[in-house]
């Protein structure tokens, strides 16, 4: 992160969450501009160029997941969401709107800060990302010349197995829905085989984690997706 203040667009109705995360944020030495509503917080988005929302869904003028479509028709600002509610339902659908991440309150402010960075740390262009070495843990991955090595030990991966590590660093910490990487991976034709996904998935851990049955590197979201995590 660069040293100049981060700017953090929060849009959340409870004015006692507003403060607490407003706080917390300012202590971490960025600057919170806050929003009561959907429309104020598509203008500050618009206005003040952020690096990041934090929005709730249980907004009283708009939803939260209808507000993410709007932002997300013309800006790829990265977007936490911070809501009460629980149901995987929910989650999905605000991810599946082009939501980054996604916490339940309550949340502790380390995790959400942990989040933060995560996201900022990915708002280099993704295509300089991708020509240069990406590396998670000890595996070291060269996409020029399509060669991932694992503790100095060269690595073969299968045509898609090597599309979906491709897909999963794209997007280094953010959840992606089920129905995100099949469409990414497989197409828009095979949005019902998620089978697929968790045969493919269990390739990759078993060939590019320590203990692929614990898995640090390839994470489940229950019910939700999978999010890789550097």
């Amino acid at each position: 992160m660069s040293e100049s203040r981060l700017n953090i667009i929060l849009i959340e109705d409870e004015k006692q969450i507003r403060r607490f995360l407003t706080t917390a944020l300012e202590a971490e030495g960025m600057s919170v501009f806050e929003s009561e509503t959907a429309k104020q917080g598509l203008i500050q988005c618009a206005t003040r160029k952020p690096d990041l929302v934090i929005a709730d869904l249980g907004l009283p003028d708009m939803d939260g997941v209808q507000l993410i479509r709007e932002l997300r028709s013309w800006s790829s600002i990265p977007v936490i969401v911070l809501s009460a509610r629980t149901q995987e339902s929910e989650k999905v659908a605000a991810l599946d709107a082009g939501a980054d991440d996604f916490l339940t309150k309550p949340f502790g402010v380390a995790e959400l800060m942990a989040r933060i960075r995560a996201h900022l740390r990915r708002r280099q262009p993704e295509t300089a990302q991708q020509e240069s070495l990406f590396c998670i843990g000890e595996i070291q991955i060269d996409f020029s010349l399509r060669t991932i090595m694992r503790k100095g030990e060269a690595v073969h991966l299968s045509p898609i197995e090597y599309r979906l590590l491709s897909t999963l660093c794209r997007h280094p910490g953010k959840v992606l829905t089920h129905q995100q990487l099949l469409k990414e991976v497989w197409g828009p034709g095979n949005l019902e085989n998620g089978h697929y996904l968790r045969i493919y998935m269990a390739n990759l851990r078993q060939k590019l984690e320590d203990e692929p049955a614990q898995p640090v590197h390839f994470i489940t979201e229950t019910g939700v997706g999978y999010r890789l995590v550097l």
